[in-house]
């Protein structure tokens, strides 16, 4: 993990267990919701591909599903040919993953504090894992996702797009979160060591409010 404050530290703490204890109160709730939410999405699936061919191309390590929830992301990966893994702070969203996919490996724990070894990730999904994080954070998770990705590892980013305007905070349904500007997200992703590789923004669909960001980024 990357160095910070004690206060600093300690407020991300904060954050992540106010999170974790949120999706806990609706985990039952959200994993019905997202069971089927990738079927009408062909444009999510599409960088979901790319990130999993691009991931398969280096042939390197295995693949985390940071913020996994209740694990459909990680037997998404699976099924695109990747040994995926999930991991999330959530102790009852991992109970869910463990449940649904019992061949599949799922880790309670932090996402900005892995247990994966230097270089040990061929690649990493963050699919809305930082959303909640307080943007001040967010370099340190991605300096830990550069961390545990092998050189030349992959990272694909989704996240609620600000439409040009600054990064600011939204009534998420579950809890706090925030929309970030697509350029200033991969400018703090470059400056932690990736190179972007290719970014998709979605409009909003019928029932959603914001546009979706994603960036596809390789580890220098």
């Amino acid at each position: 993990m990357s160095e910070s404050s004690p206060s600093t530290h300690a407020t991300a703490q904060t954050t992540a267990q106010t999170t974790a204890q949120a999706y806990d109160g609706v985990a039952v709730l959200y994993a019905e919701l997202v069971r089927d939410a990738l079927d009408h999405l062909p444009l999510d699936r599409a960088m979901l591909g790319a990130f999993a061919e691009s991931v398969r191309a280096t042939g390197a390590g295995p693949v985390g599903d940071l913020g996994c929830g209740p694990g459909h992301m990680t037997a998404l990966l699976r099924d695109l040919g990747l040994d995926a893994f999930g991991v999330d702070l959530s102790p009852a969203m991992i109970d869910l993953a463990r449940r649904a996919h019992p061949d599949l490996r799922f880790e309670l724990g932090s996402i900005d504090a892995l247990e994966s070894a230097d270089g040990e990730l061929g690649g990493i999904l963050s699919w809305y894992s930082v959303i909640h994080a307080a943007p001040r954070d967010v370099p340190s998770y991605l300096a830990e996702f550069r961390r545990a990705l092998a050189p030349g590892g992959h990272l694909l980013l989704a996240f609620f797009e600000s439409e040009g305007g600054p990064v600011v905070a939204f009534d998420h349904k579950v809890t706090t979160a925030y929309r970030w500007p697509v350029d200033d997200l991969a400018a703090l992703a470059y400056e932690a060591g990736f190179d972007e590789v290719g970014r998709m923004l979605r409009e909003p669909r019928e029932g959603e409010r914001y546009r979706r960001g994603h960036l596809l980024m390789r580890r220098r």
